[in-house]
């Protein structure tokens, strides 16, 4: 684990662009993952700018969905991949066969699990994966108390992951179970990116890189992790010494 920090979130959202197109330069067939969320914006919009600015090729990459609400899809406004398709893949222009998202409304969700464990056990691993944190420290919808070892699964929703969900949504909605890539994938990653920012994380943020590495701190798993890095803004980063 490595960290690193930048004085705002703009800087931050620079910065993860230009690194998210070193890789594919780097690997033009390159597999990623990137996350849905509110922090990650800004770096998508600036990606989407590099690509078009022709400053990075996507034609050849797959990208793959990190996680969704169980009973929602792309077309659902508040769904994960609804935002990603709106900030990212819509505006890169990417073919149908470039994507592979969970389908969360599917009737055999474990097969939705091994389909998309399948696909990134085939490339070796993902090249890139690009996450978030949660208030309650966890990585995609791998709540407090989900095994370090596991690949894609559906997951019981914390209330607290139920709870600040509805900001995604126009009313309330009932948010129950989660699918979503496991935290092996983080651990077999070739490069992975935890990003985060504002200072409602900061405490979080204190206690996943510098408590104990525990399972019931999903986000902790990151303290022995060479391929990670850490990369915060000034406001997260607050309570760090």
């Amino acid at each position: 684990m490595t960290i690193q920090e930048f004085p705002d979130h703009e800087s931050l959202s620079q910065y993860t662009a230009e690194h998210i197109a070193a890789i594919i330069n780097q690997k033009p067939d390159a597999l990623l993952c990137l996350a849905s969320g509110d922090t990650p914006i800004e770096t998508y919009h600036r990606f989407v700018a590099l690509v078009k600015d022709e400053r990075v090729d996507v034609s050849r990459c797959t990208f793959v969905g990190l996680d969704e609400w169980v009973g929602f899809g792309p077309e659902d406004a508040g769904s994960c991949s609804y935002y990603v398709f709106r900030d990212l893949f819509t505006p890169l222009n990417l073919r149908p066969n470039q994507i592979y998202v969970f389908d969360a409304k599917a009737d055999d969700l474990d097969a939705e699990c091994a389909r998309i464990d399948t696909l990134i056990d085939s490339h070796g691993g993902l090249d890139l994966l690009l996450v978030g944190m949660g208030m309650n420290g966890h990585i995609a919808l791998n709540e407090p108390g989900t095994p370090f070892t596991l690949g894609c699964h559906v997951s019981e929703l914390a209330e607290s992951t139920k709870t600040v969900g509805q900001k995604y949504f126009t009313q309330e909605t009932p948010l129950t179970k989660g699918i979503t890539l496991g935290l092996r994938h983080l651990t077999e990653a070739h490069d992975v990116i935890l990003l985060v920012s504002g200072a409602k994380k900061a405490p979080t943020l204190r206690d996943a890189l510098k408590g104990p590495v525990t399972e019931q701190v999903p986000a902790s798993i990151i303290q022995n992790r060479p391929n990670v890095q850490v990369w915060i803004d000034k406001a997260a980063g607050s309570l760090l010494t």
